[in-house]
């Protein structure tokens, strides 16, 4: 399931708040000097990760391997990737989100959502293998919840509400997806029983939502620590100016409060 950027609109007022898909996309935006702000994430961890053939029992394995890599694969995981486990940028080839490439040769990765892709996946190759980039250190949140400056300034208790709405809708969600399926059936009938079921038990084995920092902060939580992790591999990749202000990329008002 993909999330699209709603940045623009947010930028230009056709909404007060949005989800966008990294916290990667923030980061340019504040280059960019764009009036937004994060003020939640209720994924801790980004699902994307690489999907391989059985002889690949690790990411330090891709060596030698043809990497399907999306456009804006290129400019968020794949610099991280490689610069990580030494692999070479003629590795990459355009990923079309087509699995047939994959499903056809032996020698070819491609990138993969744990919630999405791995399904189709395992139902053709039942011993293929998916490698979570986060497990790996990768540092991006998921879909993460933004808002322009100005709504944080007008409505602070409005988006606190909304926050907590959301986190709670989630934390439901995980419990009994029952009404949630039935709705994004609903949106999209292309969503079929099996597949959603899958999401879900990916989200709750590999603690998509519920782990890392919300794991005893509460669901939506994010750090300092986060942040600068992904501006520092950001920066190191030559994907963002050195001199952005990356604090100005979120805020931590709208964090759970413990209990």
């Amino acid at each position: 399931m993909k999330i699209i950027s709603l940045k623009k609109p947010l930028q230009i007022g056709l909404c007060n708040k949005a989800i966008i898909n990294y916290d990667l996309q923030v980061l340019k935006g504040i280059e960019s000097n764009f009036p937004i702000k994060a003020i939640a994430a209720p994924f801790q961890f980004d699902p994307q990760g690489i999907l391989t053939h059985n002889d690949v029992k690790s990411l330090a394995e891709l060596k030698g391997k043809t990497i399907l890599v999306s456009t804006s694969g290129q400019a968020s995981w794949w610099p991280w990737l490689r610069e990580k486990y030494n692999l070479n940028a003629a590795q990459a080839r355009p990923y079309t989100f087509n699995m047939q490439p994959f499903l056809a040769s032996k020698n070819v990765a491609q990138q993969a959502y744990a919630t999405s892709e791995v399904f189709q996946a395992k139902k053709a190759e039942p011993s293929s293998n998916f490698f979570l980039f986060a497990d790996a250190g990768y540092p991006a949140y998921g879909g993460i919840l933004v808002t322009r400056n100005d709504v944080i300034q007008a409505k602070p208790d409005v988006l606190k509400r909304f926050v907590q709405a959301s986190m709670e809708g989630w934390k439901n969600y995980l419990a009994d997806p029952r009404l949630g399926n039935a709705m994004i059936k609903k949106e999209n009938p292309n969503m079929n029983d099996d597949l959603l079921a899958f999401a879900v038990d990916q989200m709750k084995k590999r603690k998509l939502i519920d782990g890392g920092d919300a794991k005893t902060r509460g669901i939506g939580v994010m750090t300092d620590a986060r942040w600068k992790a992904t501006r520092d591999f950001m920066v190191n990749a030559g994907l963002l100016n050195a001199k952005t202000n990356w604090k100005a990329a979120y805020t931590t008002q709208f964090n759970p409060v413990s209990k």
